[in-house]
């Protein structure tokens, strides 16, 4: 029998107090509950005015390099940050998650209705869906296809060619499940959640299934405990193993050729469910402690303790290295095949900026995205020492998170209903 991940209620509070109403939001998430949300969205002027007023944009010059950084290379006047190329308004209905702006085909999307896509080099309008995406669903690419759950909350994921917006692919679980919801995505299958339906129209269970990405026929399905939700869900896929947490202590692998569960781990403070994949690990912040798992059997394969009880944050592997920030606003660069430390900055703390919670890499510089306005923004740090480089914050006071994407060319940065992009 298939074990099944437990729809145990005792979740430990998050590390870092409550969330925002948006995140709260995203992580209750469920499509119809959130759907009256789209209504009254303001859609993408193509022949809007580029940045309104360019002097409001730079963020002001760093305090300070802290410990580990070096001179941050050729940052511009006095470490300002760089006018962006472009701004827009959008119809961006964002709930803070990392998967709802990406860049791909040339395009840059944000999640909204109707979703837009942006030419990534002017900020022109390329294409637009009217039916948008569903609030709180994310915007899944894989190499060459946007997958989508279906805004006619009619049963349907949906893969649509970036570059152009063309429907390319179309599958349905059955008319006994309800709001699938794309999680992941490999070279061979979509995996999906799914309500499933009782006779009265309620839900009390849920399904993870595997799409076939070319044909859209169902590969294999698992019903999952009762309990266990079907939103909130962050996943990654890496070989056979399809990786996921669902925000109740549940760290969850499974075979992505049967659906078997492979192993599960009761984990303690997941930082609202996030980790990051490298290889054949799964990497978990869990309160002070960073720890790596194998996919295959859910050993240890190593940890690491952030100094002085500090928490550790959300975590990114960006070409084989991995990025962690913690609640005293230090930055560590990590091996992650081994856990050695590469570096160790205080940059952001001297520099009294917010810690990120997403982050993108262009050539030398790491970009990271923080939650709140006043004391982030984007920031640019040195990929090789942590130096804080400069930081951009459009100075709205918008209290939606910011969210990045990076096409290798250019920096997309979101706050709110306006996206700029920034040069590299």
């Amino acid at each position: 029998m298939v074990r099944r991940d437990s729809g145990s209620d005792d979740r430990t509070p998050g590390a870092f107090g409550a969330p925002s109403r948006r995140r709260v939001l995203r992580l209750a998430g469920g499509g119809l509950a959130l759907a009256a949300l789209t209504a009254g969205t303001v859609g993408c002027d193509e022949d809007s005015v580029d940045v309104e007023d360019p002097g409001s944009t730079g963020g002001d010059e760093p305090k300070g390099g802290g410990k580990g950084s070096g001179d941050g290379g050729d940052v511009g006047e006095k470490g300002q940050a760089p006018k962006p190329l472009w701004t827009k308004p959008t119809s961006a209905e964002t709930y803070g998650d990392n998967d709802e702006l990406v860049a791909a085909g040339g395009v840059v999307i944000a999640s909204g209705s109707p979703l837009a896509a942006l030419d990534a080099a002017t900020g022109g309008q390329k294409w637009s869906l009217p039916g948008g995406a569903v609030p709180g669903a994310p915007l899944l690419l894989s190499e060459d296809t946007l997958y989508l759950a279906s805004s006619e909350y009619d049963g349907s994921v949906i893969g649509y060619a970036p570059a152009s917006g063309k429907e390319t692919w179309r599958s349905r679980l059955g008319k006994e499940y309800r709001q699938p919801r794309p999680i992941a995505v490999d070279e061979e299958q979509v995996y999906v959640i799914a309500e499933i339906l009782e006779e009265d129209g309620s839900s009390k269970t849920n399904v993870i299934a595997a799409l076939d990405s070319t044909t859209g026929r169902i590969a294999w399905k698992e019903q999952r405990d009762v309990g266990t939700e079907q939103n909130g869900i962050h996943a990654a896929v890496r070989g056979r193993h399809l990786v996921y947490t669902d925000f109740k202590k549940n760290l969850t692998v499974r075979d992505t050729a049967s659906g078997g569960q492979v192993w599960t781990h009761k984990t303690t403070k997941t930082n609202y469910g996030f980790f990051t994949v490298h290889q054949d690990l799964v990497i978990v912040p869990q309160g002070n402690v960073l720890q790596a798992f194998n996919l295959a059997d859910g050993k240890e394969k190593w940890s690491l303790e952030a100094s002085d009880g500090a928490l550790f944050r959300e975590p990114a592997v960006l070409e084989d290295v991995l990025y962690v920030a913690d609640s005293a606003r230090t930055m560590w660069a990590v091996d992650p095949r081994t856990g050695r430390q590469l570096w160790k900055s205080e940059a952001l703390a001297d520099a009294e900026l917010q810690v990120p919670r997403q982050y993108v890499k262009a050539g030398d510089t790491l970009y990271g995205a923080t939650d709140l306005d006043k004391q982030g923004g984007i920031i640019a740090i040195d990929a090789r020492t942590g130096a804080v480089r400069w930081t951009f914050n459009d100075k709205t006071g918008d209290y939606h998170a910011w969210l990045v994407a990076t096409d290798g060319k250019r920096v997309f940065a979101l706050h709110g209903k306006k996206l700029h992009a920034l040069p590299v």
